[in-house]
Protein backbone atom coordinates (compact mmCIF):
# COMPACT_ATOMS: atom_id res chain seq x y z
CA UNK A 1 0.00 0.00 0.00
CA UNK A 2 1.50 3.22 -0.79
CA UNK A 3 0.02 6.77 -0.01
CA UNK A 4 1.32 10.19 0.52
CA UNK A 5 1.99 11.61 3.72
CA UNK A 6 3.14 15.07 4.93
CA UNK A 7 5.93 15.04 7.33
CA UNK A 8 6.53 18.09 9.66
CA UNK A 9 9.87 19.61 9.43
CA UNK A 10 11.28 22.44 10.97
CA UNK A 11 11.23 24.11 7.98
CA UNK A 12 7.78 23.49 6.80
CA UNK A 13 6.01 20.41 5.73
CA UNK A 14 7.52 17.77 3.41
CA UNK A 15 5.09 15.56 1.20
CA UNK A 16 6.49 12.25 0.96
CA UNK A 17 5.70 8.93 -0.67
CA UNK A 18 4.82 6.45 2.04
CA UNK A 19 4.97 2.38 1.11
CA UNK A 20 3.96 -0.30 3.67
CA UNK A 21 3.70 -3.92 3.12
CA UNK A 22 0.06 -5.54 3.76
CA UNK A 23 -0.42 -6.97 6.75
CA UNK A 24 0.15 -6.43 10.75
CA UNK A 25 3.36 -5.91 12.19
CA UNK A 26 6.34 -3.27 12.68
CA UNK A 27 8.50 -3.58 9.43
CA UNK A 28 12.19 -2.65 9.19
CA UNK A 29 12.47 0.99 7.32
CA UNK A 30 14.12 2.14 4.91
CA UNK A 31 14.80 5.70 3.91
CA UNK A 32 15.30 6.91 0.53
CA UNK A 33 16.84 10.27 -0.72
CA UNK A 34 15.76 10.83 -4.35
CA UNK A 35 17.77 11.73 -8.10
CA UNK A 36 17.26 15.74 -8.59
CA UNK A 37 13.93 15.29 -11.22
CA UNK A 38 11.85 14.21 -7.54
CA UNK A 39 8.90 12.32 -6.73
CA UNK A 40 7.25 10.61 -9.91
CA UNK A 41 5.98 7.27 -10.41
CA UNK A 42 9.56 5.29 -10.90
CA UNK A 43 10.65 6.13 -7.34
CA UNK A 44 6.81 4.93 -6.12
CA UNK A 45 8.30 2.01 -8.34
CA UNK A 46 11.33 1.36 -6.68
CA UNK A 47 9.88 1.83 -3.27
CA UNK A 48 7.04 -0.81 -3.81
CA UNK A 49 9.63 -3.27 -5.00
CA UNK A 50 11.48 -2.70 -1.32
CA UNK A 51 8.12 -3.01 0.01
CA UNK A 52 7.47 -6.14 -1.44
CA UNK A 53 10.64 -7.77 0.44
CA UNK A 54 8.98 -6.83 3.61
CA UNK A 55 10.30 -3.32 4.59
CA UNK A 56 8.50 -0.05 5.00
CA UNK A 57 9.86 3.03 2.93
CA UNK A 58 9.88 6.42 2.99
CA UNK A 59 10.72 8.70 0.10
CA UNK A 60 10.09 12.46 0.79
CA UNK A 61 10.42 15.25 -1.55
CA UNK A 62 13.97 17.17 -0.51
CA UNK A 63 12.51 20.17 -2.71
CA UNK A 64 9.62 20.68 -0.44
CA UNK A 65 10.59 24.04 0.64
CA UNK A 66 9.80 25.07 -3.24
CA UNK A 67 6.85 23.35 -3.20
CA UNK A 68 5.41 19.73 -3.39
CA UNK A 69 6.37 17.41 -6.28
CA UNK A 70 6.28 17.50 -9.09
CA UNK A 71 8.05 20.84 -9.40
CA UNK A 72 8.67 20.48 -13.03
CA UNK A 73 6.80 18.67 -16.07
CA UNK A 74 9.03 15.88 -16.32
CA UNK A 75 7.50 14.75 -19.64
CA UNK A 76 10.53 13.20 -22.26
CA UNK A 77 13.14 12.77 -19.46
CA UNK A 78 13.78 10.10 -21.94
CA UNK A 79 15.24 12.62 -24.44
CA UNK A 80 19.01 13.49 -23.43
CA UNK A 81 18.20 17.02 -24.35
CA UNK A 82 15.21 17.42 -22.64
CA UNK A 83 16.93 15.61 -19.46
CA UNK A 84 20.24 17.64 -19.51
CA UNK A 85 18.17 21.28 -20.22
CA UNK A 86 15.83 20.13 -16.77
CA UNK A 87 19.23 20.13 -14.95
CA UNK A 88 19.49 23.90 -15.18
CA UNK A 89 16.49 24.67 -13.64
CA UNK A 90 17.03 22.16 -10.39
CA UNK A 91 20.22 23.84 -9.73
CA UNK A 92 19.12 26.15 -7.78
CA UNK A 93 16.75 23.87 -5.45
CA UNK A 94 19.68 21.66 -5.52
CA UNK A 95 22.19 24.51 -4.35
CA UNK A 96 19.31 24.98 -1.56
CA UNK A 97 20.07 21.40 0.01
CA UNK A 98 22.93 22.62 2.46
CA UNK A 99 24.44 20.30 4.68
CA UNK A 100 23.01 22.41 7.22
CA UNK A 101 19.92 21.92 5.55
CA UNK A 102 19.98 18.20 5.29
CA UNK A 103 20.71 17.30 8.69
CA UNK A 104 17.76 18.85 9.91
CA UNK A 105 15.64 17.22 7.52
CA UNK A 106 17.00 13.83 7.91
CA UNK A 107 15.99 14.10 11.68
CA UNK A 108 12.28 15.11 11.03
CA UNK A 109 12.13 11.67 8.42
CA UNK A 110 13.71 9.77 10.97
CA UNK A 111 11.89 10.76 14.35
CA UNK A 112 8.45 10.52 11.23
CA UNK A 113 9.04 6.95 11.60
CA UNK A 114 10.03 6.01 14.91
CA UNK A 115 7.36 7.15 15.71
CA UNK A 116 4.84 5.16 13.64
CA UNK A 117 3.39 1.74 15.27
CA UNK A 118 4.35 -0.53 12.15
CA UNK A 119 7.68 1.03 12.02
CA UNK A 120 10.21 -1.38 13.91
CA UNK A 121 12.66 -0.23 16.24
CA UNK A 122 16.32 0.56 15.78
CA UNK A 123 17.96 1.94 13.44
CA UNK A 124 17.00 2.64 9.85
CA UNK A 125 18.48 2.07 6.36
CA UNK A 126 18.79 4.79 4.06
CA UNK A 127 19.12 4.45 0.50
CA UNK A 128 20.19 7.20 -2.13
CA UNK A 129 19.99 8.23 -5.88
CA UNK A 130 22.29 10.74 -7.63
CA UNK A 131 22.23 13.94 -5.69
CA UNK A 132 20.63 11.81 -2.79
CA UNK A 133 23.41 9.07 -2.46
CA UNK A 134 25.12 12.33 -1.57
CA UNK A 135 22.81 14.02 0.91
CA UNK A 136 21.91 10.76 2.46
CA UNK A 137 25.74 10.03 3.20
CA UNK A 138 25.71 13.45 5.46
CA UNK A 139 22.95 11.98 7.10
CA UNK A 140 24.01 8.87 8.27
CA UNK A 141 27.37 10.88 9.28
CA UNK A 142 25.01 13.22 11.75
CA UNK A 143 22.85 9.92 12.79
CA UNK A 144 25.40 6.82 13.12
CA UNK A 145 23.62 5.78 15.68
CA UNK A 146 19.54 5.92 14.00
CA UNK A 147 21.16 4.75 10.45
CA UNK A 148 22.30 1.10 10.64
CA UNK A 149 23.29 1.03 6.61
CA UNK A 150 23.40 3.34 3.62
CA UNK A 151 23.58 2.03 -0.32
CA UNK A 152 24.24 4.85 -2.39
CA UNK A 153 24.04 4.62 -6.24
CA UNK A 154 25.15 7.24 -8.68
CA UNK A 155 26.12 10.07 -6.29
CA UNK A 156 28.35 12.74 -7.72
CA UNK A 157 30.39 15.58 -5.96
CA UNK A 158 31.05 13.37 -2.92
CA UNK A 159 34.42 14.41 -2.83
CA UNK A 160 35.38 18.23 -3.25
CA UNK A 161 37.90 20.89 -2.11
CA UNK A 162 34.98 22.21 -0.17
CA UNK A 163 35.97 22.24 3.46
CA UNK A 164 32.84 20.42 4.25
CA UNK A 165 33.07 18.24 1.31
CA UNK A 166 30.94 14.73 2.15
CA UNK A 167 33.83 12.68 2.08
CA UNK A 168 35.35 14.40 5.01
CA UNK A 169 33.18 13.82 7.71
CA UNK A 170 32.75 9.59 7.58
CA UNK A 171 34.66 9.20 10.23
CA UNK A 172 31.55 9.24 12.10
CA UNK A 173 29.92 6.37 10.10
CA UNK A 174 29.29 3.09 12.64
CA UNK A 175 26.80 0.99 10.24
CA UNK A 176 27.80 -0.25 6.63
CA UNK A 177 28.19 1.57 3.09
CA UNK A 178 27.66 0.41 -0.14
CA UNK A 179 28.56 2.68 -3.06
CA UNK A 180 27.71 2.25 -6.86
CA UNK A 181 29.49 4.35 -9.15
CA UNK A 182 29.37 4.73 -13.13
CA UNK A 183 31.98 4.72 -14.86
CA UNK A 184 30.99 7.55 -17.03
CA UNK A 185 30.19 10.40 -14.62
CA UNK A 186 32.18 13.13 -14.53
CA UNK A 187 30.70 14.19 -11.51
CA UNK A 188 32.20 11.52 -9.55
CA UNK A 189 36.21 10.71 -11.86
CA UNK A 190 38.30 7.53 -10.70
CA UNK A 191 40.50 9.32 -8.56
CA UNK A 192 37.82 10.78 -6.43
CA UNK A 193 36.57 7.63 -5.92
CA UNK A 194 39.87 6.71 -5.10
CA UNK A 195 40.00 9.63 -2.61
CA UNK A 196 36.30 8.41 -0.90
CA UNK A 197 37.65 5.07 -1.01
CA UNK A 198 40.77 5.91 1.41
CA UNK A 199 38.99 8.23 3.63
CA UNK A 200 36.44 5.22 4.95
CA UNK A 201 39.60 3.39 5.21
CA UNK A 202 41.10 5.28 7.33
CA UNK A 203 37.81 5.69 8.94
CA UNK A 204 37.63 2.28 9.42
CA UNK A 205 34.24 2.34 7.92
CA UNK A 206 33.17 -1.27 6.76
CA UNK A 207 32.22 -1.04 3.08
CA UNK A 208 32.14 -2.27 -0.51
CA UNK A 209 32.79 0.01 -3.13
CA UNK A 210 31.86 -1.16 -7.06
CA UNK A 211 32.69 0.35 -10.24
CA UNK A 212 29.73 -0.49 -12.93
CA UNK A 213 31.23 -0.72 -16.09
CA UNK A 214 29.53 1.17 -18.88
CA UNK A 215 27.31 2.97 -16.83
CA UNK A 216 26.07 6.26 -16.56
CA UNK A 217 25.17 9.04 -14.41
CA UNK A 218 21.00 8.05 -13.02
CA UNK A 219 21.57 4.29 -14.16
CA UNK A 220 18.87 3.09 -12.57
CA UNK A 221 16.21 6.05 -13.76
CA UNK A 222 13.88 3.89 -15.84
CA UNK A 223 12.35 6.96 -17.15
CA UNK A 224 15.42 8.60 -18.08
CA UNK A 225 18.34 8.52 -20.96
CA UNK A 226 20.56 7.49 -18.41
CA UNK A 227 18.75 3.70 -17.73
CA UNK A 228 21.04 0.78 -17.97
CA UNK A 229 18.91 -2.33 -17.58
CA UNK A 230 21.91 -4.59 -16.36
CA UNK A 231 23.19 -2.26 -14.08
CA UNK A 232 19.86 -1.50 -12.64
CA UNK A 233 19.51 -5.55 -11.97
CA UNK A 234 22.97 -5.42 -10.21
CA UNK A 235 21.72 -2.94 -8.17
CA UNK A 236 18.93 -4.22 -6.81
CA UNK A 237 21.18 -7.73 -6.22
CA UNK A 238 23.74 -5.57 -4.15
CA UNK A 239 20.73 -3.20 -2.22
CA UNK A 240 18.88 -6.50 -1.53
CA UNK A 241 21.61 -8.20 0.15
CA UNK A 242 22.69 -4.91 2.10
CA UNK A 243 19.28 -4.71 3.21
CA UNK A 244 19.02 -8.32 4.49
CA UNK A 245 21.76 -8.63 6.39
CA UNK A 246 21.49 -4.97 7.99
CA UNK A 247 17.98 -6.44 9.11
CA UNK A 248 19.22 -9.94 9.42
CA UNK A 249 16.59 -11.19 7.66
Amino acid sequence: MQTTVQVPTSDGVADAYLAQPDGDGRFPAVLIFMDAFGLRPRLAEMAERIVSRGYLVLVPNLFYRAGRAPLFDLSGLDDPERRAGLFGQLMPYIGALTPEAITRDAAAYLDFLAARDDVAPGPVAMVGYCMGGTNALRAIEAYPDRIAALASFHAGRVVTDAPDSPHLGVGSITGEVYLAHADHDQSMTAEQIATLEKALEAAGVTYRSELYAGAHHGFTMADTAAYDEQATERHWAALFDLLDRTFRR
